[in-house]
């Protein structure tokens, strides 16, 4: 099995026109006609990814988030995006980036979040469109399997995303049953969730004056950016599993997430 194969397998559930013009999915790092030796799968590339893929036997990558996401001017030892370009290079490992492609592909990031709470009866929110007869969207909005009260519904998300805390605004005093997510940086579609009557917007980050005017209205939660997306990695094994079977994946053991809670 070629790399070239899991790239085409990974694009074929996410095509590449889904991504938002501000991003830089696919291939980024290797050479595509190499056979693949094993495939490591993470949300972020870093340095200890690759020292990871590399001790592990995999000469591929694939993560969420790009690598490179501004253009490179040069590639030397002055940041850790360099540093990791020149290691996968030297070690001939190669990196895919599947990311807002696979935000807004159906079956996708968001509906892995809202499979973790168990939710229901999913749909897209927000501005969909069709790309090779995959629809894309988004944010999807479920519903829970039975209401839930606010107090509740927190400890549900801390337990399910294992999250030290949760920021949210007034706790609601109804039960929460229909909820919107968006994982990451997804706080652009809290005004599509008010509209599609959520009593609940799951995001991975907020802006601060955007918790303001919405007591009462909807119940805001954000769990943490890499909390919300952290099992993309079983999204990625599913796909490559499922077109892919000869070709061995390992969901990474290197947490990456740069953000700690004192």
């Amino acid at each position: 099995m070629k790399i070239k194969e899991v790239v085409s397998a990974l694009e074929q559930f996410a095509p590449l026109p889904l991504q938002a013009d501000y991003d830089n999915a696919g291939l980024q790092i290797g050479l595509t006609e190499a056979e693949v030796s094993g495939a490591l799968l993470c949300l972020d590339v870093n340095e200890k990814i690759v020292d990871e893929a590399v001790a592990a036997g995999c000469n591929l990558v694939v993560a969420h988030h790009p690598l490179i996401f501004r253009k490179l001017r040069r590639i030397t030892d002055e940041d850790y995006v360099q540093r990791t370009v020149a290691k996968a290079i030297k070690n001939d490992v190669a990196i895919v980036a599947m990311h807002t492609n696979m935000d807004s592909a159906m079956g996708g990031v968001n509906f892995k979040i809202a499979e973790k709470m168990s939710l229901e009866d999913l749909s897209f929110i927000g501005r969909t469109q069709e790309v090779g007869g995959v629809s894309g969207g988004e944010a999807v909005l479920g519903n829970l399997p039975e209401p839930l009260s606010a107090d509740d519904f927190m400890v549900m998300l801390k337990r399910r995303f294992d999250v030290e805390c949760v920021c949210a605004n007034q706790l609601l005093r109804r039960n929460i049953e229909k909820v919107a997510v968006c994982g990451g940086a997804g706080d652009f579609m809290l005004d599509e969730a008010i509209k599609a009557g959520a009593d609940a917007f799951v995001t991975g980050e907020m802006h601060y004056h955007q918790y303001f005017g919405h007591e009462q209205e909807i119940q805001i939660a954000v769990i943490g950016h890499y909390q919300s997306e952290q099992f993309t990695n079983e999204l990625f094994r599913d796909i490559i599993q499922k077109q892919c079977p000869d070709v061995r994946c390992l969901l990474t053991k290197t947490n990456t997430n740069p953000i700690v809670y004192i």
